[in-house]
């Protein structure tokens, strides 16, 4: 179980939060509007009526000691900003925000968010090629149950092929590609034989249940 902080509540806020606690984790929600906050209160672990934009109105409600923090406020590009500056100013070690644009999300980079993510535009991709292609499966929330992951392979598995892993028989979970960093290349239905580096990151395909498992074991 993990901790997270989702600020502000719009639609997508919204959403990942409620999502997030139904996966069993620790969600705080703020956002500085009352009703929005009432309505997801019984839906997540804490609603607070907050002002993110105010360091002092967010510092006091533990997020600096949280996994994540994501700032989900899109409609007004300062508010969005000033919230992510005042998080990483405050602590908080991991802090993704959402970006209506490019130039918004160069700004959010720049002041040092971790992650940058752009929803609306990456959906927009994603219909576009499933008009494109239809018989194209769409990144594989398809299958209810199933998900893709990334996990970084621990001491436990470096030096050892994918054939002496065995993930597929000992968890049901297909290692579908390898992302290496040194070289950087993306391995592709990777062999039995392929040997994981302390920098690998593993592509995994599986139950929600398995993969679970395996992100405990911390891969």
């Amino acid at each position: 179980m993990k901790q997270f902080a989702i600020i502000g509540l719009g639609n997508f806020g919204f959403y990942l939060a409620t999502h997030l606690y139904e996966k069993g984790h620790e969600v705080l929600a703020i956002d500085r509007r009352q009703g929005r906050v009432q309505e997801i209160k019984d839906r997540v672990s804490q609603a607070v009526v907050a002002d993110a934009t105010d360091r002092k109105a967010i510092e006091p409600l533990g997020v600096k000691d949280m996994d994540a923090a994501v700032v989900c406020i899109g409609s007004v590009l300062s508010d969005s900003i000033l919230a992510t500056l005042n998080l990483i100013d405050i602590g908080v070690q991991r802090v993704l925000a959402k970006a209506m644009t490019d130039a918004h999300g160069r700004i959010l980079h720049k002041i040092g968010a971790s992650e940058v993510f752009f929803p609306e535009k990456d959906q927009a991709i994603s219909l576009a090629e499933q008009l494109h292609n239809p018989n194209m499966l769409d990144y594989l929330p398809f299958l209810e149950g199933y998900s893709i992951i990334q996990l970084s392979a621990s001491k436990e598995f470096v030096g050892k092929s994918l054939s002496e892993l065995d993930l597929i028989n000992r968890y049901g979970v297909q290692v579908v590609a390898i992302k290496e960093i040194v070289p950087d290349r993306l391995n592709l239905i990777p062999t039995a034989r392929f040997v994981l580096k302390d920098s690998d990151i593993l592509i995994l395909l599986g139950p929600n249940e398995a993969l679970d498992k395996l992100r405990e074991k911390e891969l």
